[in-house]
């Protein structure tokens, strides 16, 4: 093996996740300053495949003003992907998002995608007791 094949093989990462156009990620990256900065967006497209310079554009609002940021897969500057969302897309290059603003540039969900559910409170129901001692009150109140 060469030394370029060695090198590829050691960079190549083995636990990323499946991403493919139309997933919502947030992509963990590491700042030389030691802290991790968090992008989240849709992936509006991925490239080269399964190589080491594999990349994914990401495409997220900053501010009310679209951003796209293009990672490479097997950076090392990159600590994980985790895929919060995917949607059900007809393309593999999402580059439309781009013009649409709004409730337009929305994706639809699929059915099986990550989703992070949100425990309701459920609210106890009204007790038939509690209206009937109401009722009594309201007619002692009358009766003074």
């Amino acid at each position: 093996m060469s030394l370029l094949n060695i090198f590829k093989k050691k960079q190549k990462k083995t636990d990323l996740p499946d991403i493919k156009a139309g997933d919502e990620v947030k992509v963990y990256e590491k700042n030389p300053d030691g802290k991790s900065h968090i992008f989240q967006g849709i992936v509006i497209s991925r490239k080269h495949g399964n190589e080491v310079g594999a990349t994914i554009t990401v495409r997220g609002e900053v501010g009310k003003v679209g951003v796209e940021r293009i990672y490479p897969l097997h950076s090392p500057n990159i600590e994980k992907i985790e895929v919060v969302q995917s949607h059900k897309v007809r393309r593999s290059k999402l580059y439309y998002l781009r013009n649409l603003k709004g409730k337009k540039s929305r994706l639809k969900k699929t059915a099986g995608s990550p989703q992070k559910e949100e425990k309701k409170e459920s609210e106890p129901a009204p007790k038939k007791d509690g209206s009937s001692e109401k009722k009594s009150s309201e007619k002692t109140d009358e009766s003074k």
